[in-house]
């Protein structure tokens, strides 16, 4: 019997939330990828991946609505591929209906179930019916602020590499609670209890990025303590994801606004796990928007 150590990728989610950037991403990374195969034969395509002779060991699918009919079968197909022993993963992506309108209209395309138009029915109907298969991802990506580029990034930074057991991948985000909590962290810090750089004038247009404002920061007892004991934290518990075979994980660190206290928290986990030799990355998502006072194109 063939070797079934494929890694599968199944992507899949809201018809315009960029399933095509991702495959071309993942495609960039070496995957084998196939765009809109019927959910019916994605157990007889992992089994040609394991007859590959070794030269498929990553694949990606994606299966959507544009299967019609087909698509209904998914959860089916899927449980027929881990009764035959194969691992999978799915990668689900979404965004604003008020961004995918916009996305629709500027591509003049029609959206698969409002061929006669109704572009915001069509999504609000396919986002009702993807409901279940959105539960049951493994990684959700809201494309809502993300350009092609960022999103291909983000999707090579997720599943570019041979990660295998024993390696975990963090990213690390700061952001403005006025903003929204990011939907895919895993754990979730909120750093609104600490004094606010905003509040002292000299600081109030820098960022957490910037030495005095980390100094500010920092001068308090307290938030060194908490750094110290939520470091111990992670120094606990990162192992444990890691045996259980978790390959990403997301930390979140939220402040009011998103540019000072959550940047400058999120800065020293960053050092933390780049010390400890994680592959990590550390991002603020509001740090800048905030500082401008619009949203980030």
């Amino acid at each position: 019997m063939p070797s079934k150590h494929v890694r599968l990728l199944v992507i899949t989610g809201l018809s315009g939330a960029g399933k095509t950037q991702a495959l071309q991403s993942l495609e960039d990374q070496g995957y084998f990828c196939v765009d809109n195969l019927p959910p019916s034969l994605i157990l007889k395509f992992a089994e040609l991946c394991t007859q590959s002779q070794g030269k498929v060991t990553r694949a990606a699918i994606v299966c959507d609505l544009r299967g019609g009919e087909f698509f209904s079968s998914l959860a089916e197909a899927l449980g027929d591929l881990h009764a035959e022993g194969f691992q999978y993963e799915i990668l689900f992506l979404e965004a604003s209906d008020e961004v995918l309108v916009g996305r629709y209209k500027e591509s003049r395309r029609r959206h698969p179930l409002s061929p006669g138009g109704g572009i915001l029915e069509g999504i609000q109907m396919e986002r009702q019916m993807l409901t279940d298969l959105r539960g049951v991802a493994h990684k959700i990506i809201d494309t809502s602020n993300l350009s092609s580029q960022q999103l291909r990034h983000q999707v090579a930074e997720i599943f570019g590499s041979e990660q295998t057991s024993g390696h975990l991948a963090v990213s690390v985000v700061s952001f403005g609670f006025k903003y929204g909590i990011p939907l895919d962290v895993d754990l979730l810090i909120d750093v609104r209890f600490l004094p606010n750089p905003f509040y002292v004038s000299e600081l109030r247009p820098l960022t957490g990025e910037h030495p005095q404002v980390k100094d500010y920061i920092f001068s308090n007892p307290v938030a060194q303590e908490f750094v110290d004991k939520y470091l111990g934290l992670l120094e606990f518990i990162l192992p444990y994801y890691v045996k259980e075979g978790k390959r990403h994980l997301v930390i979140g660190v939220g402040c009011t606004g998103g540019q000072h206290r959550s940047v400058a928290i999120a800065e020293r986990i960053g050092v933390f796990l780049q010390e400890r030799h994680y592959t990590m990355s550390v991002k603020h998502r509001d740090a800048a928007r905030n500082r401008k006072g619009d949203k980030l194109k």
